[in-house]
């Protein structure tokens, strides 16, 4: 049993760190230098842990829709999570980052959608564990054969034309997850077209963690999102689909289970213009 329902410490990591039934994921990697996180990765990870690339494996090809990250395919991830030991009947993933949950969030958000709720993610990532003196290794981890059945949940996510058609209803909340700067214009260091989908409401991804890199408290969560815990629908975007995933945790650990992934997200919108 994990330690929360959505995270877990470091040192309940540590204490767990052999446990057959955990499959611990480095998910680090950086947008600006694709080949880094594998890199980090092969440098120094937490022992027994595998890697999943953002680009490789937690996406799927860019095309002229869909966005920079577009889902990937179903069967190819449950093939690769399969390859590293994932059962889908009793396999508790463990998923960290080095970037504020930015990239491990994804891979939360990817494997409740594809129907397995045991996974959290490593409260404070890497650094954390770095801090607290545990050990790390460059040792690669070996294949290891475990079971993955994707059970796709349809309605965790959301195309343009549910956005257009459903963003302006009364009880339907549109959450730019973006920084401030980004959603008002002022800068878009990404994408070819700089704003906002019109209607959005501006929740920053990094508000989710300290500065440090660790959550926020529950109570924390819930007052953030109090003017929008009514809203039978919280549909959810960023630049390309990734740290959406983020403000979907912070949706969860505040209880509110109305929260939806605009995959395509601002990449996608503005490929239609």
């Amino acid at each position: 049993m994990a330690e929360t329902q959505f995270f877990v410490s470091p040192a309940w990591l540590w204490e767990h760190l052999n446990d057959q039934h955990i499959v611990i994921i480095d998910c680090r990697f950086s947008l600006a230098d694709p080949q880094l996180g594998k890199q980090q990765y092969q440098a120094s990870h937490i022992k027994n842990s595998y890697y999943l690339d953002l680009n490789q494996d937690l996406s799927s090809p860019v095309g002229q829709h869909g966005g920079r990250h577009p889902l990937p395919n179903v069967n190819d991830l449950g093939h690769k999570l399969s390859a590293i030991g994932v059962d889908s009947s009793k396999t508790l993933v463990v998923a960290y980052d080095d970037s504020r949950l930015a990239f491990a969030s994804r891979l939360w958000w990817l494997l409740r959608y594809l129907g397995h709720e045991q996974v959290v993610v490593l409260d404070g990532g890497f650094t954390a564990w770095q801090k607290s003196g545990y050990v790390v290794t460059d040792a690669i981890s070996p294949p290891k054969k475990g079971n993955f059945i994707p059970k796709v949940t349809p309605e965790m996510v959301v195309d343009i034309e549910a956005v257009r058609s459903r963003k302006d209803l009364p009880k339907v909340a549109l959450v730019d997850s973006r920084e401030r700067d980004r959603y008002r214009g002022e800068r878009e260091p990404i994408d070819k077209i700089a704003g906002h989908i019109p209607g959005a409401v501006n929740y920053p991804w990094q508000e989710i963690t300290d500065s440090s890199g660790y959550l926020l408290s529950p109570s924390e969560h819930r007052q953030r999102w109090e003017k929008l815990e009514t809203a039978a629908e919280i549909l959810v975007y960023c630049g390309s689909g990734v740290t959406a995933c983020v403000n979907l945790l912070s949706l969860e650990l505040a209880n509110i289970h109305t929260g939806k992934l605009y995959a395509g997200s601002w990449s996608d919108w503005i490929s239609y213009d």
